[in-house]
């Protein structure tokens, strides 16, 4: 990745690689879960939730020996143990729970989830070697494979359950006889045949399930996938998203029916869209609860902490920033607010500002409901304007405005004749 940052902390669609494959673990019932981090924890352990158990993998010796390394962290266990990569984003729960279920069908020793390689995914993942009784006879890693066996088409996904007390001992009677000197994780399945035991190939038709992120380049690409797939989810449930191409949401997103979703919008972190709100094009939407029936765009800018209501307007070139607009309210154009409330109905006009830092803390401006707010209005925070007020254009308010008052804040215009002519001479 050339980064300071961790693989596995990389973000897509506003989850890092390793929640990813954590809620794919966590949603297919798999537990107690571990993951195997460095032996300094490579900062991944102090990301994990509270229902995860980081074990340590004290050398970076292979699959094989990162596999070993959970076991302390599972003894007394003896159910089926299930592998998986952390660097996989595209692995869905199904997938995982389809694997498990036909591991348990077939009471096999250990289970693959294999795939049909593409020029996209498994090129270089480890050739699939069947049996004359067609279960899995091992597992050829492209290094290593001859040129008949990488002219395979079946590959390993990475994914495996296998039966714990089968596990351990195979683990234990890994060699580093193979190219890069490691203990590899699918020498396993040799093992365990080598034992007469049946190892299963369970074969899953989306390839994609199985793509590892080991560059940039592998991360944006994980990403339009995901993008995909979550779009395709908010539409089967009945939003409208114009062109979802050109449209980004987050993982924690929700969206209610017949919210209209327009091109070159982003709706991160835990962002609620209300039934019949319309957005973008050009919105970016953070952490915003908007209302049913509510407008963000075009060109828009909500920050975290926004929240607009019902029938709400955030409109062309307008910054909110943990803000509230109530029932109605409306920022039509050209505007920043922060830190403010505005009641219900009221309209501010364009090039309105909330002068909201003091240079210490952040202070509020509160503008009550039905308010008139004048074009190229200045608050300083803390300031009230009170409900059926009224501010007049090109005022800088710095003191409260009673209701149904007018606040005034600007010099007296006054002309010089023939101005303009001397200038010039």
């Amino acid at each position: 990745m050339r980064s300071d940052t961790p693989k596995l902390l990389h973000q897509a669609c506003g989850r890092t690689l390793l929640s990813w494959a954590l809620g794919a673990v966590r949603e297919s019932g798999a537990d107690p879960v571990v993951v195997v981090v460095p032996a300094d924890g490579g900062g991944v352990a102090d990301q994990l939730p509270g229902w995860a158990v980081a074990a340590r993998q004290e050398q970076p010796r292979g699959t094989g020996d990162a596999a070993r390394s959970a076991r302390g962290a599972l003894e007394g266990f003896s159910g089926d143990v299930l592998v998986l990569n952390g660097d996989h984003p595209l692995t869905d729960p199904d997938s995982l729970r389809g694997l498990a279920a036909a591991h348990r069908a077939a009471e096999a020793a250990a289970s693959v989830l294999t795939l049909t390689r593409s020029p996209a995914v498994g090129a270089d993942f480890g050739r699939i070697v069947r049996g004359d009784d067609g279960g899995v006879e091992r597992i050829v890693e492209v290094r290593d494979a001859t040129e008949a066996e990488r002219a395979l088409e079946e590959v390993s996904s990475g994914i495996y359950a296998f039966r714990s007390e089968l596990l351990w001992p195979a683990l234990d009677s890994l060699t580093a006889d193979n190219d890069q000197g490691e203990l590899y994780l699918p020498d396993v399945v040799a093992a365990l045949r080598a034992q007469g035991r049946a190892v299963l190939g369970h074969h899953h038709p989306d390839p994609t399930v199985a793509l590892g992120v080991n560059t940039r380049a592998d991360l944006a690409e994980a990403a339009r996938i995901l993008r995909a797939r979550i779009a395709h989810a908010h539409m089967l449930a009945g939003v409208t998203i114009i062109d979802p191409a050109c449209t980004h949401i987050d993982a924690g997103v929700t969206i209610e029916p017949d919210a209209v979703i327009h091109p070159f919008t982003v709706l991160g972190g835990a962002t609620h869209i209300g039934a019949g709100a319309e957005i973008g094009p050009h919105a970016v939407v953070a952490d915003t609860r908007v209302g049913p029936g509510a407008t963000i765009g075009p060109f828009c800018y909500t920050r975290p902490g926004t929240v607009l209501e019902q029938g709400a307007q955030a409109g062309r070139f307008v910054e909110i920033k943990n803000s509230h607009l109530g029932e109605g309210a409306r920022v039509p154009h050209l505007s920043y607010i922060g830190d403010a409330e505005i009641g219900a109905g009221s309209n501010v006009g364009a090039g309105a500002i909330t002068a909201n830092y003091d240079g210490v803390r952040k202070q509020r401006t509160v503008i009550g409901r039905d308010v008139h707010i004048g074009s190229d209005n200045v608050f300083v925070a803390p300031v009230t304007i009170g409900d059926g007020a009224w501010t007049a254009a090109g005022s800088t308010i710095t003191e409260d405005v009673p209701p149904d008052g007018l606040g005034i804040a600007r010099s007296r215009q006054r002309n010089i004749e023939g101005y303009g002519k001397r200038d010039r001479n």
